[in-house]
């Protein structure tokens, strides 16, 4: 009998089947535990790969979150179209006073909502803006042959310029012409300050208005987050955002909208020819030099002698033409404070202007002279690009090789500035400490 009993006796028994501290079991909740922790570690990985995922995408097409935003507003606004819709301030204008006599168009006045309607399209015009240069400009500056990455980045932002103010140029005249009785044409400076304070404003001169609001910011965050490659003037161009922001931000709040309108046609007619100007020069126009010229008798004309005549009206007829006090709760803001504010920031507008002239000037004098018209704010775009001159690496290897510098023992070398890079020695000691390893 000595021997063990027959059958499977390795097997728990009944008393141990169900005990937590058996091999078994222990092992089942350790994998189970494992399993919940790695769990929250795999989802954290999972949103960490869905999000640069997301920001690669978002990098590449610029346009798309723009886009997203404008959709799931216009999306949401739908569900509920209505003034009850607290999106339909950003969408549409806010305070419809209706008309100011029967038959005429609906006065609008001003407030809180506008800030929502200009956030709205700050959103729609930067979609605008990425959307136009990568789908439509970039292919264009391809085919005409810009393949230079600085080239092709100054191209876009000249030929986007050149739309936007090509459509807001005519659209302000239109304004000026037909907005407000009419009584603007053609910057006629008495009228900027009859009737003050202008309260409310036809609906396209106040939609005008804060279109340009949104573009301006839209143009401040761009420069904000260096999107564009600064330029020499870089500092100038800061200072001019600040003040167009001001003189808008100011001018519509405190009742000057009269006057804002003037400044703003000015400069927009003046940046397209600028801008066109440009595009031309880089397309190597046959008519860029009378372009050229015709330019500059805009800028002078409009950017210095109408606001020179809007600056001097501040000076005289703000004061002469209509109330001149501070009364905040009939909102009369036409005072000596107002006065010494407008003139400041439009004078140094005007500076700013004025220092662009020289350099337009300047580049006129080296297209006469030098035959060639230049951007004196850029840097050479030819350097700002990872292209290589290929033919000039090749000429420089082939000069080498026939001098025998890129040859040893007839197998090629690496060449540094023209000179052979001679391979170091590995030391000794780590053949020696190698040695034991390979013999073990």
């Amino acid at each position: 009998m000595g021997a063990d009993p027959r059958g499977d006796t390795g097997a728990p028994a009944l008393s141990t089947l169900n005990r937590p501290d058996t091999p078994s079991s222990s092992s089942h909740d350790e994998r189970e535990r494992k399993e919940k922790l790695a769990k929250p570690h795999s989802k954290r990985r999972k949103a960490k790969s869905l999000f640069r995922r997301w920001r690669a995408i978002s990098l590449r097409h610029t346009w798309l979150n723009p886009l997203l935003i404008v959709l799931a507003i216009l999306g949401a606004y739908t569900v509920n179209p209505g003034q009850q819709n607290p999106l339909h301030k950003g969408i549409f204008l806010s305070y419809n006073e209706g008309p100011a006599h029967p038959g005429g168009p609906n006065r609008y006045g001003k407030g809180k909502a506008d800030i929502a309607f200009v956030s709205f399209y700050i959103v729609v015009l930067s979609f605008t803006r990425e959307f136009m240069m990568q789908r439509v400009i970039r292919p264009w500056a391809i085919y005409c042959g810009i393949t230079k990455r600085g080239k092709q980045a100054r191209f876009m932002e000249q030929v986007y310029t050149a739309f936007y103010f090509s459509i807001f140029g005519p659209f302000g005249l239109y304004v000026m012409r037909y907005a407000e009785g009419g009584r603007l044409w053609y910057f006629a400076t008495t009228s900027m300050f009859e009737g003050f304070p202008h309260r409310s404003h036809d609906g396209i001169f106040k939609l005008y208005y804060l279109l340009q609001a949104s573009y301006w910011a839209q143009q401040a965050i761009v420069l904000l987050l260096r999107l564009e490659k600064p330029r020499k003037d870089f500092q100038e161009l800061v200072l001019h955002h600040l003040i167009t922001l001001a003189l808008i931000a100011l001018s519509y709040r405190f009742h000057f909208a009269m006057m804002g309108i003037a400044v703003f046609i000015t400069h927009d007619i003046s940046d397209f020819c600028l801008a066109s100007s440009k595009t031309l020069n880089y397309l190597d126009s046959v008519i860029v030099g009378p372009y050229f010229a015709s330019f500059m008798f805009v800028w002078i004309y409009l950017r210095h002698y109408i606001n020179l005549r809007i600056l001097w009206a501040t000076l005289t007829e703000f004061k002469t033409v209509g109330p001149y006090e501070l009364n905040w709760e009939t909102e009369q803001y036409k005072c000596w404070i107002s006065q010494v504010v407008a003139f400041a920031l439009l004078a140094s507008l005007q500076a700013v202007n004025l220092f662009w002239l020289s350099l337009i000037l300047r580049i006129a004098k080296n297209y006469v002279f030098n035959s060639g018209l230049a951007d004196e704010r850029s840097d050479n775009e030819e350097t700002e690009g990872e292209d290589v001159d290929h033919k000039k690496v090749n000429a420089e290897a082939k000069k080498a090789l026939e001098n025998g510098k890129g040859m040893t023992n007839g197998k090629p070398v690496v060449l540094l500035n023209g000179e052979p890079v001679e391979a170091q020695p590995k030391p000794e000691g780590v053949k020696a400490r190698r040695s034991p390893r390979k013999a073990g």
